[in-house]
């Protein structure tokens, strides 16, 4: 089963990585600036896509900006795809006066 951890740096830069095994397959690259977490990149190990994982990376970093108050600046296509897709469901940590 596929686990994810946020690992980041002193000076807040890094990343959600997913796990399998303990082989890392995928990331979403992030770093937190005061209340904005932005997000630039998101990738999963091609040999594993079709399985959702970018979906678990977006859920997690989602679940931990609500609980962290937090806002989320979506540099990365694949997350702002999903925003601009369900506005409605992130409304309200989508931090749109950076767009």
């Amino acid at each position: 089963m596929a686990e994810i951890k946020l690992e980041l740096n002193e000076r807040k830069h890094g990343s959600f990585n997913l796990y399998d095994e303990g082989k890392k397959i995928g990331e979403m690259v992030i770093s937190i600036s005061g209340t904005n977490l932005t997000v630039y990149h998101t990738e999963v190990d091609p040999a594993e896509s079709g399985k959702g994982y970018a979906k678990q990376l977006l859920d997690t970093m989602v679940a931990y900006v609500r609980e962290n108050n937090l806002q989320v600046i979506p540099l990365c296509p694949y997350v702002h795809a999903q925003f601009k897709r369900h506005p409605e469901e992130y409304a309200d940590i989508w931090n749109k006066q950076t767009a």
